[in-house]
């Protein structure tokens, strides 16, 4: 199974591509698919509204979710 980041880069086709997408250098995304370290809020929020809301930004950082109370 792929994790969300894996299916963000699907999103675009490549690790290259959603650098250039999102703003970010290469090895960052490549870093985030490894599981090396996670993304920033702001990249999350960028990467849902580019993608329509194909990746959502809690999936990227589970920070942002939204807890019901």
């Amino acid at each position: 199974m792929k994790n969300h980041f894996e299916k963000l880069v699907a999103h675009f086709g490549s690790q290259a591509a959603t650098a250039s997408a999102l703003n970010v250098k290469q090895g960052s995304v490549s870093g985030w698919v490894r599981g090396v370290h996670g993304c920033s809020a702001e990249v999350a929020l960028r990467a849902e509204a580019i993608t329509c809301g194909e990746v959502k930004a809690y999936e990227l950082r589970p920070s942002l979710s939204i807890n019901p109370a």
